[in-house]
């Protein structure tokens, strides 16, 4: 006897009482036994207990135990518990039965005892090893799914890092990038309920507009500091140099995919974000002239979202102005510089928006730590 052997436990099936006092004896001092003398309490047992092995009988009135083998099987509690059938049937197609309903092992009666002892003794250590197998990939999945969110994480911070440092260098603050993302969100959702945008809108494609949001002006770093810090109205030379923003953007997200040496799907929509936001659904926008449907989704999704938090927000140069006004901006728009199914969908969504832009609001210590920057800058402007 070892301790390992005192660790299992079986549960021993049989409508005969000699036949239970026959297994008792064989197997009581090596292994600790729950006995079960119908298919009901066998099941009520297994489920209880858990046992490392289970002996058992076909032959019973009520339930066979083919049917209890089917049903632990079919139980997740007990369909990992190995059946071994002791049985007089001794046709092959009987026993090929029993395998194919799960059993690990067929015995026939009247057992020999040196053979139901070393079939006993194998069948546990195989269990072991499949436990240990089992445990081995559970521990394995939860690693994997712990360096997935780490890596989920990482991905995450670096994009926000990446759009931060465009914001440190705009009139624009970071809630302006949390606003944005929601508010695009929130219309990709919207739209999906259309029959012809529910496959494109399905729930990846929607996290990665939202994650890739915040890059729409990742471009601004490129820009000069004395025309991207310029407290009031671009004059039309400095707007020209304003429009090469997008392209900027979207050079630096294609040189950063290059680096990783293969396609990144929320890179790809970034990229699509950046360079055209700022087209227009009749062709007048920049930096291509594209019109209509040529326009992504994204971009046509972010154009509206842009232009929303632009006009409500308050800035160093403006005030901010009142949500109605914004409505009617973008709703005057429609068909000329907003598509006009996502114009529709924003005005469904008004409330939505009024929320979103409460919620991630500017506070006066973030607009003045915002004209201190401004501030700071001055020399290098006058520069």
């Amino acid at each position: 006897m070892t301790d390992d052997k005192h660790r299992h436990t079986l549960l021993v099936v049989d409508d005969g009482p000699e036949n239970l006092r026959l297994m008792h004896e064989l197997l009581h001092r090596d292994y600790q036994l729950r006995v079960a003398s119908s298919g009901a309490n066998a099941l009520a047992i297994a489920q209880r207990t858990a046992p490392d092995l289970i002996l058992l009988d076909v032959m019973m009135p009520d339930m066979d135990g083919y049917e209890v083998c089917r049903r632990l099987q079919a139980n997740p509690l007990t369909r990992d518990v190995p059946v071994l059938f002791l049985t007089a049937k001794q046709q092959a197609e009987d026993q090929q039965y029993g395998l194919d309903l799960g059993a690990v092992d067929y015995l026939s009666k009247p057992l020999e005892p040196t053979v139901l002892l070393a079939r006993v003794r194998s069948q546990l250590r195989l269990k072991l090893a499949a436990d240990q197998l089992r445990q081995r990939n559970a521990d394995l999945d939860q690693e994997v799914a712990q360096r997935t969110s780490e890596l989920q994480a990482v991905h995450d911070v670096t994009i926000l890092a990446l759009a931060s440092l465009a914001e440190t260098r705009d009139n624009e603050t970071g809630n302006h990038l949390r606003r944005t993302q929601n508010y695009v969100r929130a219309l990709a959702y919207k739209l999906r309920e259309l029959p012809r945008f529910a496959a494109v809108l399905d729930d990846e494609s929607i996290e990665l507009l939202y994650k890739s949001a915040p890059l729409h002006d990742i471009g601004k770093v490129g820009i000069p500091d004395h025309i991207l810090l310029k407290p009031g109205r671009f004059e039309p030379h400095e707007f020209e140099v304003m429009k090469h923003h997008p392209r900027l953007g979207y050079a630096a997200l294609v040189k950063a995919e290059e680096l990783l040496g293969m396609p990144v799907p929320f890179l790809r929509i970034a990229k699509e974000i950046a360079l055209y936001h700022h087209e227009k659904w009749d062709g007048s926008g920049y930096p291509e002239g594209l019109s209509g449907e040529a326009i992504p989704l994204s971009a046509r999704l972010m154009a509206i979202a842009d232009v929303y938090d632009a006009v409500i927000s308050r800035r160093v140069y403006k005030p901010e102005m009142p949500h109605a006004k914004a409505v009617a901006i973008i709703r005057e728009g429609c068909g000329t510089h907003f598509d006009p199914q996502v114009v529709q969908a924003f005005l469904s969504l008004e409330q939505e928006f009024q929320d979103i832009a409460q919620r991630y609001a500017d506070t006066d210590e973030t607009l003045q730590a915002k004209q201190q920057l401004l501030t700071t800058a001055q020399p290098r402007l006058s520069a």
